[in-house]
């Protein structure tokens, strides 16, 4: 399993970036007033450019820009998966139900909230991977269903990442912890990940 996101390589990346903001600093500080800068505000500003360097790259908005131009140059990494999601679910014994999704990803997290005209799902953890050169998303949610004596429920799904030129969907088999199975399967209709698709 290949995560989309290796920590190993963002840390490092921080750190050199860090390293070089600093230094850089150090030596326009030193070259503009001519003043022998301590060895303490070398480290501060180190601490400073390093803070700013991972503010920068955690965002939201700026992940997503640096996502978008990576996968300008690169067309096969994993896509941006933000959005409002439409589809159904297809229980074990062919039931379909509507449900709708909003999907927000940043660098190091993905979260679905997934709602049914009778159910509201939160994310417990989702990890994006590629397997084969396959893209996948592991997907663990927890289910609270509008009638309250129905009880809450724990749920896992694989995802297929499946892109065309038209559409992107997620399609794949649900298990709860109540013994049920089915099929979901949802296409993204917009990139909007602030809408409401609530249904109560």
């Amino acid at each position: 399993m290949f995560r989309i996101v290796r920590f190993d390589l963002l840390l490092k990346i921080v750190v050199i970036l860090s390293i070089l903001i600093g230094v850089a600093a150090y030596v326009i500080i030193e070259k503009l007033t001519g003043i022998d800068v301590s060895i303490f505000k070398l480290t501060t500003i180190s601490v400073a450019a390093s803070t700013v360097v991972m503010f920068i790259l955690l965002s939201p908005f700026i992940s997503r820009q640096i996502w978008r131009l990576v996968k300008f140059f690169k067309k096969d990494l994993y896509p941006d998966l933000n959005g409002v999601w439409v589809g159904q679910v297809i229980t074990e014994d062919g039931k379909t139900f509507e449900v709708r999704a909003i999907i927000r990803q940043a660098l190091l997290i993905t979260e679905i909230d997934m709602h049914g005209e009778t159910v509201k799902s939160i994310t417990l953890e989702t990890t994006p991977t590629i397997e084969l050169n396959k893209k996948k998303l592991y997907y663990v949610y927890r289910s609270t269903p509008k009638n309250p004596s129905w009880g809450e429920y724990i749920g896992s799904t694989i995802f297929d990442v499946i892109e065309d030129s038209n559409a992107l969907t997620l399609s794949g088999k649900y298990y709860t912890d109540r013994k049920s199975v089915g099929r979901i399967s949802i296409k993204r209709v917009s990139t909007d990940s602030n809408a409401d698709v609530s249904y109560y």
